[in-house]
């Protein structure tokens, strides 16, 4: 009898690569992720990992055994949403993991939402870029927000995940309140601000690389942005007067700290936000009251209201 634990293992295994990169994962020592595997193996009766001194990776019996472990595990999901939705009422632990600006910008709302159902455990955490469809997909967290800027994630993603649109979340121009294009009727001007200290995310964040899109049409020397840590942090000191930003607008939900907010003449740059489930649990009832307050979450944010 194969055991279910240990399919997860080989699952996390296949997606993984790795022994030590498992045991990362799913939180335990390499070792034990080591000896799980070798009890598998006897379960199955046949090899299943390649293993040398150095590495391991999986035979053709192990991934085949690992396309069924995803299927099974999806199965036996879906058959305990069903019964999970035969009682009719959310209860239990369920678990979000959400980019910084979702977080922030969401949890009032799901709050009040989910305080209504007194069986129901929620918990909220943030999580960092590319983190949270891997969570997703691996069992670790019920729900994950998501945002996408190359439009392509839904397809490039497992097919065993549902994303759920939430909305386009467009890139806004900060700028502090005594700058001259804080007056709406002063026209923004991208090349007349290309002298201005600009600020943005550290390199290689998705924003930044929306951002440096942008610059890159301003024209002549192209600015180079001072790198700061955090969004919130870049509209403090824009607030103070110390330079201008780019940001997504949903940084702003939360509560605008004194900048003054200009839409950017003929940009397109914008990124999508999903909340992404495994497509086997959605039937929960924990699950799906849960999307319903994120999906209210998000139009209270796009409208503004706190």
């Amino acid at each position: 009898m194969l055991d279910l634990r240990r399919l997860r293992v080989l699952r996390e295994f296949a997606h993984r690569g790795s022994i030590v990169a498992t045991a990362a994962a799913m939180g335990y020592t390499a070792s034990a992720i080591s000896q799980q595997l070798s009890v598998l193996e006897r379960e199955a009766g046949v090899a299943l990992l390649d293993r040398t001194a150095r590495s391991a990776e999986l035979t053709d019996a192990g991934r085949r055994l690992a396309d069924h472990a995803e299927e099974i595990l999806a199965r036996v999901e879906a058959a305990e949403a069903e019964l999970s939705a035969q009682s009719g009422a959310p209860s239990g632990r369920v678990v979000v993991t959400a980019f910084p600006t979702a977080a922030v910008a969401f949890a009032p709302t799901l709050a009040r939402s989910l305080g209504d159902h007194p069986d129901l455990t929620f918990v909220l955490r943030q999580t960092r870029p590319g983190d949270g469809i891997r969570q997703v997909h691996a069992g670790e967290v019920d729900i994950a927000l998501v945002d996408d800027w190359t439009g392509r994630m839904p397809e490039q993603s497992p097919a065993a995940l549902t994303f759920v649109p939430l909305g386009r979340d467009p890139l806004v121009l900060v700028v502090p309140p005594t700058h001259d294009m804080a007056d709406p009727m002063v026209p923004v001007d991208l090349q007349r601000l290309r002298q201005e200290p600009w600020m943005a995310a550290p390199a290689g964040e998705p924003s930044r690389q929306a951002v440096d899109r942008l610059l890159e049409n301003v024209g002549g020397a192209l600015p180079v942005p001072w790198e700061f840590e955090g969004l919130h942090t870049i509209l403090s000191l824009v607030a103070r007067g110390i330079g201008i930003a780019a940001i997504p607008a949903l940084a702003l939900a939360a509560g605008n700290p004194g900048v003054v907010v200009r839409d950017i003449p003929e940009c397109t740059l914008a990124r999508e936000v999903y909340a992404v489930t495994r497509a086997a649990s959605i039937r929960r009832p924990s699950v799906e009251v849960t999307l319903r307050a994120i999906y209210a979450a998000a139009r209270d944010a796009a409208r503004g209201d706190p």
